[in-house]
C-alpha cells in the first residue's frame, strides 16, 4: 500500500471531522479524503453507508484501509457488518477521545490520539515477519537478562541476539543466556576495546535479513521491531529509527516527552530525517556491512554511523517512538552525556513515576 503516515500531525488544530460515503468513495463533510487536508484534524467520525452489495463493502473498507495506513484516526460508535472484526474493535474503542487537551505538561490528548493511530497503521500495513538479528554491547552483567527478557517479547519478528560482552565475562551471565528462548551469540572483548568495535565483531555473528541496534538499559515495547520493520517497508527506506521521545529520569523518578530540540525546532515522527535514536537503528544487513559497519570508537557511535549511512547515499527514515523508553540517570553513567536539566528543558510533558505509552504494554 503506497499511503503512509508520512507527514502525521502529532498535534491536531481541529476537532473530529465527517467521514461519509459519497457515492463510489470517501468524503469529508463532503470533499474528497484528501490525506494532507486532513492532517489537521483530531480524527475522522464514520458515518456508514448502505454497503449490503459486496463489490460496495470491499470498495468502503479499501478506502477505510487507506486513511488507516495514512495514519488518519477513524472512530465511530458502531461497525458496520462487513468491518474484519479486528478493524471494527478498533474504530469502536473509543477511550482516546476522553482526552480533551488543556495545555498542561500532564495532558494525554495528543498521546493517546497517536496510540490509536498506530494501531489502525499496524492492521493496514500488515508486514511478513523477518529475520532481525538484535545487537548490542554490554559492560553491565546485571541488565544482560532484562534487556534479553524483553527481546523475547518482541511479536511478529524472527529475531536472534548478537551479544557483545564488554569488559565482562560470558560467566557472568550464562544464567541469562540459557535462560533465554531465542538463539543468543557472544563475543567477550576487552573494556580496552571501543564499544563501536564491539558492537562490530558482535555483528559480524549476525545470520538475519536485517540488524537492529538494542541499548541494555532502556526500555522496548513488544512491537518494537515489528514496528521497525513496517516502516522500512512503507517509507522504502534504508535505515529507521525511532524518535528519542520519551526518557525515564530515574534520580527524579519522573518520565518526560519531548516532541522538539533544546533549541525549540520540531521534533516530529514519521518523517525522512538524519537523526533517529541510536537504540533503535535498523537496517539491512547487506546495506549495514555496504555502510561499513559501525564507526570502531568509543563516544557518538550512533551519530558518526549515521553520518557515515548519509554520506553512502542511505535514505534514513524516522518512525514514531511511543515504543520505546530512554533510561537517564547521571550523565556519566551514559555514552550519551546531559544533564537531567536538559531533559525537563525540551519536556512537552511530565509525569510522576514511569509512565511510558501503552504501547510499551507496561514494559
Amino acid at each position: 500500500m503506497s499511503v503512509t503516515p508520512c507527514g502525521f500531525a502529532r498535534t491536531p488544530e481541529k476537532g473530529l471531522a465527517r467521514l461519509h460515503w459519497a457515492g463510489d468513495d470517501w468524503a469529508v463533510d463532503g470533499r474528497p479524503a484528501d490525506v494532507p487536508a486532513l492532517r489537521p484534524l483530531r480524527g475522522l467520525e464514520i458515518e456508514w453507508p448502505d454497503a449490503e452489495v459486496p463489490e460496495l463493502a470491499e470498495l468502503a473498507l479499501d478506502g477505510l484501509l487507506r486513511l488507516a495506513a495514512a495514519g488518519i484516526p477513524l472512530t465511530a460508535d458502531r461497525a458496520a457488518r462487513w468491518v474484519p472484526a479486528d478493524l471494527a474493535a478498533l474504530l469502536t474503542d473509543r477511550a482516546w477521545l476522553g482526552h480533551a487537551a488543556d495545555g498542561t505538561a500532564r495532558c494525554l490528548a495528543d498521546l493517546r490520539r497517536e496510540e490509536h493511530s498506530i494501531r489502525l497503521r499496524r492492521l493496514a500495513h500488515p508486514t511478513p515477519a523477518p529475520k532481525i538479528s538484535i545487537v548490542m554491547s554490554s559492560k553491565r552483567p546485571g541488565l544482560v537478562g532484562a534487556a534479553l527478557a524483553q527481546m523475547e517479547r518482541q511479536r511478529d519478528v524472527a529475531a536472534e541476539v548478537l551479544l557483545g560482552l564488554h569488559g565482562a565475562a560470558f560467566e557472568q551471565v550464562r544464567a541469562a543466556v540459557e535462560s533465554c528462548a531465542l538463539p543468543v551469540k557472544w563475543v567477550e572483548a576487552e573494556a580496552s576495546v571501543p564499544f563501536g568495535e564491539v558492537l562490530n565483531r558482535a555483528a559480524a555473528l549476525a545470520s538475519g535479513d536485517y540488524l537492529a541496534k538494542w541499548d541494555d538499559d532502556d526500555w522496548y515495547g513488544p512491537r518494537h521491531l515489528a514496528d521497525l520493520a513496517m516502516a522500512l517497508t512503507y517509507a522504502s527506506a534504508d535505515v529507521v529509527g525511532t524518535t528519542a521521545e520519551f526518557f525515564y529520569l530515574e534520580p527524579l523518578r519522573a518520565t518526560i516527552r519531548r516532541t522538539t530540540f533544546a533549541s525549540g525546532a520540531g521534533y516530529p515522527s514519521e518523517v525522512w530525517s538524519d537523526h533517529v535514536a541510536g537504540g533503535t537503528i535498523m537496517l539491512s544487513l547487506a546495506k549495514f556491512r555496504e555502510i561499513g559497519g559501525f564507526p570502531p570508537i568509543s563516544r557518538a557511535v550512533d551519530l558518526e554511523f549515521l553520518k557515515a549511512a548519509q554520506r553512502a547515499g542511505t535514505r534514513i527514515y524516522r518512525t514514531h517512538g511511543l515504543g520505546y523508553v530512554l533510561r537517564r540517570g547521571l550523565s556519566a553513567e551514559h555514552t550519551w552525556q546531559l544533564p537531567l536539566a536538559h531533559f525537563l528543558k525540551v519536556a512537552a510533558n511530565q509525569w510522576r513515576g514511569f509512565r511510558p505509552s501503552l504501547l510499551m504494554e507496561a514494559a
